[in-house]
Parts: C-alpha cells; structure tokens; sequence
C-alpha cells in the first residue's frame, strides 16, 4: 500500500472473473492501489439486495492484472461493498468503481441493476462511486475502446469530488466501426420494460416461468442518456438515492390528513 496513492475499491455484479471487471481493474490501477470485492458468481439484476438470511464467505483469489488484493464474495454486489469497508480494507476507499458491466445501465435499468447498487451503497457511505456500463451483453465484448474514457472520468472524479448523495451512472455505447463521439452530461430517460412471460413446462409437468420483454422509450427528449446513445455518444448521469419527491411535500401538507 503506497501512503500518496488515492485507494480504489472496484467491484461489479457480472463476477470477479469477468472481462469487464479485469478491463476496469487495469485502467484503476494507473490511478492508485487497487482493491477488489466482487461476487464469486454471476449477480445481474439484483438490485440493492442484501443477504440477511444466510452465511457470508470472503475467498482470497490470485491477484492478477495488477490489484493490491483481490476477494471473492458469496453475496451481492452491495454485500461486496459493506464487506469491503468493513472486513478487507483497513481505510476507506477515495474511489469506489463497479463494472464495467456487460450491457446497459441507461435510463429505468439503474434501479433494476447490481454494478450501480454497488456504486450507490459506496455513495451511502460518503465515497465518490461510478458505475460503468457497456452497452453489449456479450461475456466477449469489446472493452478497449471504452477503457481510456474510464480512466478519464474516474481521474476527474478523484481530482474534483462528488457532492454527497450523488453517483455517477456511465454507459458507453456499443462498439462500432465509429469511435465514440464523446462524453455527455445528460439526464435519465423516462422509459420501461414491456416484461413478458414465457410460460413453459417441464419434463415433470410443471409450470414455470422465463422473464422476456421489451425496452420501450418513452422519453422524446434530445438531452437524455438513450438518446446520446444512440449517437454514439457516451452518456454520463449524476444520480441520487435520495428518493424523496421533494416537489410534493407542500401539495401533501394541503390534504385533510390529521382531520
């Protein structure tokens, strides 16, 4: 450990052997000492799920690609980061950096997503986080392109801040025959998923259930995160847990609740 170096936690929900982690991991490594938590086995969609009703286990694993320590979880990608702070790191983080996920984080998929709990249960704990996105769900995407953006935004973050309560949501999209066009400061799109259900049966004859469905946007404005996407753009939104709707507390005071 290196007294001047800034300390970064990195972490994930795809598993602490996929590819986008060991592309995250590198670029970290240029900025300071390095400190992996990531889930032993594959986390997606999550959320900000917590175990609460079985054991934890931390394994030490071969350090490759350049960390200080690397540990894998048996929990979640926000049980990583509680064990992290708690458990591994002797001091807290500078950074917290989770990804860089295999497929997109934009718009509604933030609430739905491990990589950016993981960030947002950092941000709880007053440390600048980023949650990193590629927009290919592929185990062999194509990280290269994305990684020198990454150092760049993480550098900033280390040199500027983040105000409390907020997080950083970046997506890149996926990668082409063009280069990115560059980095934009956007909003969330309004948007859902049309889920579908694909009812099967089994060979016992039981009924059981695979989730399908469709992305829909429903958001026609020129200054969010799908649509800078869709050009090419790499999208970059500061999110809060904060979830209060501030803007109706008066209107709520008007009602006849205490009558």
């Amino acid at each position: 450990m290196s007294k001047n170096k800034p300390k970064i936690l990195v972490t994930n929900d795809d598993g602490i052997t996929a590819k986008g982690i060991r592309n995250l991991i590198k670029e970290m490594c240029k900025l300071g000492d390095v400190y992996v938590v990531a889930p032993d086995k594959p986390q997606s969609g999550k959320g900000h799920a917590i175990t609460i009703d079985a054991i934890l286990e931390l394994k030490p694993v071969k350090v490759a690609d350049g960390a200080m320590v690397e540990v894998a979880c048996s929990g979640t990608p926000a049980d990583c980061v509680k064990l992290a702070i708690n458990e591994v790191l002797e001091v807290k983080p500078d950074l917290c950096v989770s990804g860089i996920n295999h497929g997109s984080n934009s718009s509604i998929s933030v609430i739905y997503s491990g990589t950016m709990s993981a960030a947002i249960e950092a941000g709880i704990e007053g440390i600048p986080s980023i949650g990193f996105s590629l927009c290919d769900y592929s185990k062999d995407a194509d990280f290269e392109e994305a990684r020198p953006f990454v150092y760049k935004i993480a550098k900033q973050v280390l040199e500027n801040g983040l105000p409390d309560g907020v997080v950083l949501n970046v997506n890149f999209p996926k990668m082409s025959e063009e280069a990115y066009q560059g980095i934009k400061v956007c909003r969330q799109a309004r948007a859902n998923w049309r889920e579908k259900f694909d009812k099967r049966i089994n060979p016992l004859g039981k009924e059981y259930f695979w989730l399908t469905g469709e992305f829909e946007n429903l958001d026609a404005g020129e200054d969010t995160d799908e649509y800078w996407l869709a050009k090419n753009y790499i999208s970059l939104v500061p999110i809060q847990f904060d979830l209060t709707a501030h803007h109706m507390i008066q209107k709520l005071n008007t009602w006849k609740l205490n009558e």
